[in-house]
């Protein structure tokens, strides 16, 4: 999901728009049944990612970078983390974590970029839900072969609004979408149509550390956080290196750092940060039009 609440993909008759499946044979790091999972239910998940040594530490500084950019004497919150990467060396380095990238380059193949990133923190008593919908009705990209990467700050489950997804939804290609009002209630405003028919709803619990991996065509949403507890991920979108924007819609390719492989000239190669610079975001996304994304 583009967290640009008034961002719709525009509708075009050449974008390609399917599920394109994991080869299981070619995994080296994902088990088979995890490919198979990946390919019939849309998501793989409780992938460890962030050893136990240094969960506590993951914590401590996604958290902080929250706070900071919520106290900030501006119009950002906790839903205003994106594309922070270009700024801050910690979430660049997470990006880049070689077991993330190993579970990645079992789904996508041996050639992929990271386009874009959110820490995407719903505090305690948040009573916005994400709507359900499929990342590809909001991202400019084609063809479909974006995985998202939902890392685990804190433990994730029913209680504190963990993600919901509706298995298999992936396969039944690009569906209808909704515009509707951003009044306070929802957290971006594009939404499937007849969503309330799509009752079967697995809940994406994580413990902290890990991560799960879903298409972009998986349906997906959360509700509210009615808990006491902060609901806090970090939501890294991995390309095929062979995936690109739509005519006029370059500049989401901004954003990119390079993973792994042979990477095409129109995704740029954007340097790790040089510190922590997350003041600098505002007048970063202004200036080079980046969008990045749930």
């Amino acid at each position: 999901m583009s967290m640009q609440a008034d961002f719709v993909c525009p509708e075009v008759d050449d974008r390609v728009l399917r599920f394109f499946p994991a080869r299981s044979g070619s995994a080296r790091t994902l088990r088979p049944e995890q490919v198979d999972a990946y390919n019939t239910d849309g998501i793989v998940a409780n992938l460890p990612v962030v050893p136990a040594d240094r969960r506590d530490e993951v914590s401590a500084y996604v958290n902080r970078l929250v706070d900071d950019v919520v106290a900030a004497p501006d119009s950002r919150d906790s839903y205003s983390i994106n594309a922070y990467h270009l700024a801050c060396r910690g979430l660049y380095d997470l990006i880049l974590t070689p077991l993330l990238l190993d579970y990645v380059e079992d789904v996508l193949g041996p050639d992929f970029v990271c386009w874009g990133s959110t820490v995407f923190c719903k505090l305690p008593g948040d009573p916005k839900e994400v709507v359900l919908h499929q990342d590809a009705a909001y991202w400019p990209f084609t063809p479909t072969r974006t995985v998202t990467a939902w890392l685990a700050v804190d433990d994730v489950d029913e209680e504190n609004a963990a993600m919901h997804v509706v298995s298999g939804s992936h396969l039944l290609g690009a569906l209808e979408h909704e515009d509707l009002p951003l009044d306070g209630t929802r957290v971006a405003k594009r939404q499937v149509r007849r969503a309330g028919e799509y009752t079967h709803r697995r809940v994406n619990r994580l413990r902290a550390g890990e991560a799960s991996l879903h298409s972009d065509l998986l349906l997906h949403g959360s509700p509210p956080n009615r808990s006491d507890r902060r609901r806090t991920g970090l939501t890294i979108r991995y390309a095929a290196a062979d995936v690109r924007a739509l005519s006029g819609w370059e500049w989401w390719h901004g954003g990119a750092v390079h993973c792994r492989g042979d990477i095409p000239g129109w995704w740029p190669r954007r340097a790790r940060p040089r510190g922590e610079h997350p003041h600098l975001m505002p007048a970063l996304s202004a200036g080079t039009r980046l969008a990045a994304a749930d």
